[in-house]
């Protein structure tokens, strides 16, 4: 049986069943791919440290007040603040809300990619990489792969919490790192692996710019799926007897360590394909797909095929774990507050973000006008409307939900109303050290410290305006 405070809206059957869910939300395309080369543009690992010690002092008190919020209300972001007589707080639930909506319809589509080249490496298309562009610009087929993708996502989210969600996120959890250690330890056997692992683990600080600590910061903030309510919809189906503490320490251990094992993965397999010339691999897209490729057809045509299929298999689990999570919160939205019921919410807000979606769908190669804007006055060039909603939601919304959360729990909410959630389900938590380590954290330095980054991001994309 479900465990949770509002047996009518379901729950999951276990605090192990949560942490793979909410892990999952956590774990997506960013920690494979965007990571390990934010960890490269940052100088290796001197930006790891960063972004570790940022997951864990900053990034984990304002997961703590999310899953909180959820669980006392039972509740998805807007109806969450709503029962706490938020006020005007309320806008950020539905930030939260809109936040998925943009980042699922563009999701979507890098996911249908990542699908689309699994498809293409099962049939040993190493090509596909030299193709990159009119791979992408080819809406119909893309289009088709992501229509694929949203209608396994919507199916997942149909079936509840406990027989969708839990039970999806219990096999791909899982999978997904078995397939990232097999990778990893196969790289370790390739040519200059040792040349990857060390720009990798061993720091140098002369490195560390401004630059490179918002680059962590961010990386961190966002790879946690922090500020855009998905934690509070998941914290909503939690029950009172589980630890949110510990839970949420879990959860940030999966994502940070699953991120860790990727770069392992690789670095690796930047060395051998730059044969030990570090410097000159960029990542990114081009990276992923474009050049990822050449180096699995290396391998030899039946090597190159298992270890191709698996890796971009890799990709598309990942953003699996992430798309479902993202269409949970609107569908938790619409079940709450509309009373539709949660399956055909499920195909109807899918439905919707995928038409959303359409012109991110167009904007790499397939329509000119949607791939290059010149509409942010703090990006050089033209911008394609896929990357356009990603600085509006990811880089401006998610800082901006995250501060304003953190200053409801502790200004509006009050702190003692915090707490006794918490205690719940954890009897030592009053008076311990952790107790007026959040407290503080939530108080003074992540309200502070993520309204700068807002200040800064939203200067500077927006307006052209560099402060630091």
């Amino acid at each position: 049986m479900a465990m949770t405070g509002n047996s009518g809206r379901g729950g999951f059957s276990n605090k192990l069943g949560f942490i793979l869910a909410a892990a999952g939300s956590a774990v997506g395309l960013g920690n494979i791919w965007k990571f390990p080369f934010e960890v490269a543009d940052g100088g290796g690992a001197a930006f790891l440290i960063l972004y570790l010690g940022f997951c864990f002092i900053l990034c984990y008190p304002v997961m703590v007040a999310e899953i909180t919020i959820g669980r006392h209300t039972n509740k998805n972001p807007v109806g969450a603040f709503k029962a706490l007589k938020g006020g005007g707080f309320t806008i950020v639930g539905l930030l939260g809300i809109i936040s998925g909506f943009l980042i699922l319809s563009f999701y979507n589509v890098v996911a249908g990619w990542a699908f689309g080249y699994f498809l293409e490496m099962v049939q040993g298309n190493f090509g596909i990489g030299q193709e990159f562009g009119s791979f992408t610009a080819n809406w119909q087929r893309v289009g088709f792969y992501g229509l694929i993708f949203m209608a396994i996502t919507a199916f997942i989210v149909s079936r509840g919490i406990s027989g969708g969600i839990e039970k999806a996120a219990r096999f791909l959890m899982p999978a997904l790192i078995i397939m990232i250690l097999g990778l990893m330890f196969y790289a370790f056997t390739l040519p200059h692996a040792g040349e990857g692992l060390s720009f990798y683990l061993v720091p140098d600080f002369s490195e560390i710019t401004f630059d490179v600590v918002y680059s962590a910061l961010g990386q961190a903030f966002f790879s946690l799926s922090l500020g855009m309510g998905a934690l509070i919809t998941y914290g909503s189906y939690v029950s009172k007897k589980d630890n949110i503490v510990s839970s949420a320490a879990y959860i940030t251990l999966f994502d940070v360590g699953i991120a860790f094992i990727a770069g392992l993965m690789m670095f690796p397999l930047v060395a051998y394909l730059s044969e030990g010339d570090m410097a000159s691999i960029s990542g990114g897209p081009g990276l992923i797909f474009v050049t990822l490729p050449g180096v699995f057809e290396s391998l030899g045509p039946v090597l190159g095929i298992i270890i191709g299929s698996v890796f971009f298999l890799l990709l598309s689990f990942a953003a699996l774990t992430s798309t479902v999570s993202l269409l949970e919160v609107p569908v938790a939205y619409v079940v709450d507050e509309w009373k539709i019921k949660r399956s055909a919410a499920s195909w109807l807000v899918a439905g919707l973000i995928f038409a959303i979606g359409v012109p991110s769908l167009l904007s790499y190669g397939a329509s000119a006008s949607l791939s290059s804007m010149n509409v942010l006055p703090g990006v050089e060039g033209g911008v394609a409307f896929l990357d356009l909603v990603g600085f509006i939601a990811n880089d401006t919304f998610l800082p901006l939900g995250g501060c304003i959360i953190s200053i409801f729990v502790i200004y509006k909410w009050k702190r003692k109303n915090f707490d006794a959630e918490i205690e719940e389900g954890n009897p030592g938590f009053k008076g311990s050290f952790l107790q007026k380590y959040l407290n503080i954290t939530l108080s003074y330095i992540a309200p502070i410290v993520l309204a700068i980054i807002f200040l800064l991001t939203f200067l500077n994309l927006y307006f052209g305006i560099t402060l630091l």
